[in-house]
């Protein structure tokens, strides 16, 4: 197998989206404006980013025996990923039931279907997918167990370690920060993480001052249009974000982790690929859906933030 430079193992839903003009309150029923249905999972969604974005990617997940997972396979064999570590299992695929409303932001509910069924022993059929890589990339979207095997392996094998913590509810197992190199949350996730609220850059540096100390080795917070937030342990970092017009922010922190990873491992150093994932998110908010709304090389190289 040619090497994958960087490998994605995670998860792959259907996205069931609809858009009404706020978010229900608890017990209300809204009438929605549309529905479709498309390709997505933070799995997935990282991989599509990183292909369109210039990397060779291998994705390591599973889809279910329904028509959704046909389509979540094919969504990414058209991006020219590698899916030999992408297996089928009985009973149905992931979902994530989206409501996005006018000013853009959006409630998710995720239905784990398939991607449970990634398990440490499934992951280790795959080993030689892990073993080609230079980056390898986890969200939170499938086991526990199967992240925390996936960091460690990456760290035995000297591989560039990322995890996006999404969705995070609680801090992290202590023996994983070891194992990460780049540590990827947003404010609601950093703020899980390390008890510390992330409502201004101020705070932002006090929880990555805490994660650094837990033993990640970087840590990257998205400020949504705010920018980002780079620590290492000796210095911070604010890098601005583009300025343009949300029209739906869905998969806009996938953008941003696979262009980051696909900026690494083509050899960007760390703030160029940090500003080249802020352009590709930037984009991406500009157009509606999830892996529809990713933007290509081209795109980024050609934006005009004028």
């Amino acid at each position: 197998m040619p090497a994958k430079n960087v490998v994605v193992v995670g998860s792959l839903n259907m996205d069931l989206v609809t858009r009404a003009t706020r978010l229900p309150r608890a017990g209300e029923t809204l009438i929605g404006q549309s529905f479709f249905t498309v390709p997505g999972g933070k799995g997935a969604n990282q991989a599509v980013a990183a292909a369109r974005l210039g990397a060779s990617v291998a994705m390591v997940g599973c889809v279910g025996t329904d028509a959704y997972g046909v389509q979540l396979r094919d969504a990414l064999l058209v991006e020219g990923i590698d899916c030999q570590a992408v297996s089928e299992v009985d009973g149905s695929s992931g979902v994530a039931l989206i409501v996005v409303d006018d000013s853009s932001q959006n409630a998710i509910v995720i239905v784990a279907g398939s991607n449970g069924q990634l398990t440490p022993a499934s992951l280790q059929a795959f080993d030689s997918v892990l073993q080609a890589a230079d980056v390898i990339v986890c969200q939170l979207e499938v086991p526990m167990d199967t992240v925390g095997h996936t960091l460690k392996r990456g760290r035995e094998l000297g591989k560039t370690v990322i995890l996006n913590p999404a969705p995070a509810s609680g801090p992290l197992p202590e023996e994983w920060y070891a194992s990460i190199d780049y540590l990827i949350p947003n404010e609601s996730e950093a703020w899980a993480l390390s008890g510390v609220v992330v409502d201004s850059l101020d705070t932002a540096k006090a929880a990555a001052t805490r994660l650094i100390k837990a033993g990640a080795g970087k840590v990257i917070i998205t400020l949504g249009a705010q920018g980002a937030l780079f620590a290492d342990g000796h210095a911070f970092e604010h890098l601005e974000a583009p300025k343009v017009k949300a029209v739906d922010t869905t998969a806009a922190g996938d953008t941003f982790v696979g262009g980051f990873a696909a900026a690494l491992a083509n050899g960007k150093r760390e703030a160029e690929a940090i500003r080249f994932g802020q352009v590709a998110a930037a984009l991406s908010v500009t157009r509606a859906g999830a892996q529809p709304s990713i933007p290509t090389l081209l795109d980024v190289q050609g934006f005009d933030p004028s």
